[in-house]
């Protein structure tokens, strides 16, 4: 079979073909190439507002690609090494809510971890499916959720014949990954599909010595964030399926939440960072590896400090950990990961991806030099010196199992009333409630609330951290289900 060149970007080329037509515009959008809103294309710039085009007949169509796009998803695919690959522009959301409802229809079974983003419980309502929630394995000294053990998940197999799909979150936020070429052949022995939310895991298909790609395990399904670490623009995203022949229903599901007016900077964008990986990722990973590794050696020179690495790998909660992620516990300084985020952020004007109750989250990429690491350091040292306090008292854990009473779809749907969330321990949740980033949901619909999860969304409100998901923006009421629900 003739490989595809991977220096092509066909969509790119269809849009740059359209502007030098030089084409008389009375198509969206309204803006005319910056003409019709100055102070809009003046904060762009003119290349940008230019490219900012219609689903012209050139052009193709999104929503049912034959020409440009479809050959740039086949283009993608082979990059890839998948059956095929679909652009998506809704943000990894829609790739993550169709993996689910193209397996699940309402009332089928879905296994899959407590610790998954909110866009998979969200597919969960949309979608009606039931989950069988596996708990992941619990670092003691972390606090954090990791991956699912495998006989776990065969318990909840045997235990439910009659699910669907496996979800797996590889890796998750903090880079640790699960066994997941084993998972993929214990689901698959059982006639079981694996879908896997990969969102922080596009340099997996690029990289060498990397964690292993859901596709080269063998999933049937992943969804890619290529915007996290794959250089494309916010929002931009791959689905990828492992047999093509599932390619036309999967399109159909995802058009149900899927736009209809795609953003072609957004799709210029995939196919640019498509080739640029295709082309040049091994290298572009290699010196991200580099750079890490000199920081996380650099970092466990700091007492105080505890770096997520290979150390914690042991074959199967912890399959591998991502090199290039620089995950660090500062519960042993005395403060949350999110008050050493917002001293970075207020103090040295350093910003990093995210902070929760016991971590720092550092994303380093081809675009970072080592004087950035070494200023990023040189903070998070002064920092120990400077706010170092006695670590009693905190919170020794941020994943609380849940205990669950009704579908999250029931739930969300039931007749509700409002209540203060100081007193809702012991009613059903009809809403969902998470600290953002990592946006994984404290407490869902259907869940139990309690006394510990009461204690969590208050203790992680003090720390600074952005409470999101409920309906009451001040985190004081909260919509539980009806007591004759």
């Amino acid at each position: 079979m003739t490989k595809r060149d991977q220096s092509q970007t066909l969509i790119v080329d269809a849009m740059q073909h359209e502007i030098d037509q030089r084409i008389v515009s009375f198509d969206v959008p309204g803006h005319k190439q910056g003409k019709g809103n100055p102070m809009l294309r003046d904060f762009l710039g003119d290349k940008a507002i230019h490219y900012d085009l219609n689903s012209r007949k050139t052009l193709d169509n999104l929503c049912h690609p034959t020409g440009v796009i479809y050959q740039a998803e086949c283009i993608a695919a082979e990059a890839f090494n998948a059956g095929h690959a679909f652009f998506i522009v809704n943000g990894t959301t829609a790739a993550v809510q169709t993996m689910i409802m193209s397996v699940c229809k309402a009332g089928d079974k879905i296994i899959l971890p407590r610790n998954v983003h909110r866009s998979a419980i969200n597919a969960l309502i949309l979608s009606g499916a039931i989950p069988v929630y596996v708990n992941p394995g619990i670092d003691k000294k972390l606090g954090i959720g990791l991956g699912m053990a495998k006989k776990d998940i065969e318990e909840a197999i045997l235990a439910n014949p009659d699910a669907k799909a496996v979800f797996v979150n590889n890796p998750t936020y903090y880079g640790i990954c699960a066994d997941l070429k084993g998972i993929v052949q214990l689901a698959h022995s059982y006639g079981v599909k694996v879908l896997v939310d990969e969102a922080h895991g596009t340099h997996f298909y690029f990289g060498e010595n990397l964690p292993v790609s859901a596709m080269a395990a063998g999933a049937d399904m992943a969804a890619v964030s290529m915007h996290k670490t794959g250089g494309s623009l916010t929002q931009s995203s791959f689905l990828l399926i492992q047999n093509k022949a599932d390619m036309g229903h999967v399109r159909q599901i995802l058009n149900l939440t899927h736009t209809t007016s795609g953003s072609y900077l957004l799709l210029a964008s995939l196919d640019i960072s498509r080739k640029h990986l295709a082309l040049e990722g091994v290298s572009v990973f290699n010196k991200v590896c580099k750079l890490t590794k000199y920081a996380r050696e650099e970092m466990k020179k700091i007492p105080g400090y505890l770096v997520y690495d290979e150390a914690l790998i042991n074959g199967d909660t912890i399959g591998n950990v991502d090199p290039t992620k620089l995950s660090i516990y500062t519960k042993d300084i005395g403060l949350t990961g999110i008050e050493v985020y917002d001293i970075l952020r207020d103090e040295y004007d350093i910003q990093i991806e995210f902070g929760d109750l016991g971590s720092i989250l550092a994303i380093i990429s081809v675009g970072d030099t080592s004087l950035m690491v070494e200023r990023l350091l040189a903070a998070l040292t002064d920092i120990k010196r400077k706010y170092k306090k006695d670590p009693s008292g905190m919170l020794d854990h941020e994943y609380i199992q849940p205990t669950i009473i009704r579908s999250p779809r029931e739930a969300f749907y039931a007749e509700t009333e409002v209540v203060p969330i100081k007193e809702s321990a012991g009613r059903i949740m009809a809403e969902m409630i998470m600290a953002y980033p990592p946006g994984i949901p404290i407490a869902a619909p259907g869940e139990l609330m309690s006394e510990e999860i009461i204690e969590m969304i208050f203790y992680a409100k003090s720390k600074g951290s952005f409470i999101t998901g409920i309906e009451d923006t001040s985190i004081t009421n909260i919509h539980v289900l009806k007591e004759d629900n």
